[in-house]
């Protein structure tokens, strides 16, 4: 599905390109696929030569779920003093959150083809091997302790996203109490490997320059509004492109 694109990217680029073959999901569970490509990450920073690549000029690039990976992997790769630092990270729409399901991008976006609301979240507890019946629980967002929501409610919030994406229409939800059950059975739901944009500030603050892509008719659009809000508020350069008539897959 991908070799067209890669092959595009290499052409007008006038770069290497790599494309990692990563295990897939549900055979091989969370977190598989983001081992593979950080190890395959790792392996071509310290052979980048061999490939004709200057090792200081290497950029990381995924779309969608590969998004999510390519944020995974920079932010596994920011204390690591043995390697060269990454050039930068090219995030196209990527996954990076499910503490709000309910932002003004998933209520206006939620029966958008291709990627439904519903199937964003079953997609994500696939990946990590969870029950489907408690899909509605974590829309309402159930799986989030009192504690986690007080942490996570600087990064994951509604009021960040700018107006100008609200006035498609947007109600903010109503709030559920948290379910001990429902929270524990969710714990890996708030890994930074699959949430990235939980991760720490010390982290955050180390990553490399970003390209991020946004596209208007996407349930993870806001998504990608948050995580540049949290580049930019630690000074990481971002360009950032939002594709006003683009939806989810348009690459």
């Amino acid at each position: 599905a991908y070799e067209r694109t890669c092959r595009y990217f290499c052409r007008k680029t006038n770069s290497v390109v790599v494309c990692v073959g990563y295990r897939l999901a549900p055979e091989h569970p969370f977190p598989a696929q983001f081992e593979d490509c950080l190890t395959a990450t790792i392996h071509f920073l310290r052979t980048a030569q061999d490939h004709g690549v200057d090792p200081s000029r290497v950029v990381i690039c995924g779309d969608s779920s590969g998004g999510t990976l390519t944020a995974a992997v920079a932010q596994a790769l920011v204390n690591r003093k043995d390697l060269p630092k990454l050039r930068a990270q090219i995030l196209i729409y990527p996954f990076l959150q499910c503490v709000d399901l309910n932002l003004p991008s998933y209520q206006q976006n939620e029966r958008v083809p291709i990627l439904l609301k519903e199937r964003t979240l079953v997609l994500g507890m696939k990946y990590v091997k969870m029950d489907l019946g408690i899909m509605e629980e974590l829309f309402k967002g159930c799986h989030v302790s009192e504690d986690r929501r007080l942490k996570y409610q600087k990064w994951v919030s509604p009021d960040y996203i700018p107006h100008e994406f609200k006035t498609r229409g947007y109600k903010p939800s109503p709030t559920y109490l948290p379910s001990k059950e429902i929270c524990e059975v969710a714990e890996s739901m708030f890994d930074p490997v699959f949430s990235p944009l939980l991760a720490e500030d010390s982290v955050i603050a180390q990553l490399p320059e970003t390209f991020l892509l946004t596209c208007e008719f996407d349930v993870l659009r806001d998504d990608g509004l948050l995580y540049k809000k949290r580049l930019e508020d630690h000074g990481i350069k971002v360009t950032w492109c939002h594709l006003q008539e683009g939806f989810h897959g348009t690459l």
